[in-house]
């Protein structure tokens, strides 16, 4: 893998997963963040609301956000 390449791909991670350890357990993520810090696809994270091994909220009809601190115990607990 080229040195450009490695560059470019590292510009692609939202801030918000750089910085997710300073996040407030108050905080909501989109899906995208839950992807990547969980490392799965979306049809994984869709499959663990449905085990109820987490909890999605509906913000509107088309946004959903995930609990900061849900999260964080689930990657804490390896349950995925």
């Amino acid at each position: 893998m080229s040195r450009q390449f490695k560059s470019e791909v590292i510009q692609v991670i939202p801030e918000t997963v750089k910085h997710f350890h300073q996040l407030s357990p108050e905080c909501q993520v989109r899906l995208p963040v839950v992807k990547i810090m969980l490392g799965v696809s979306a049809a994984t994270v869709w499959r663990l609301v449905k085990a109820k091994k987490l909890t999605a909220y509906k913000l509107t009809e088309r946004t959903t956000s995930f609990n900061v601190a849900q999260l964080r115990s689930l990657l804490a607990a390896k349950a995925v």
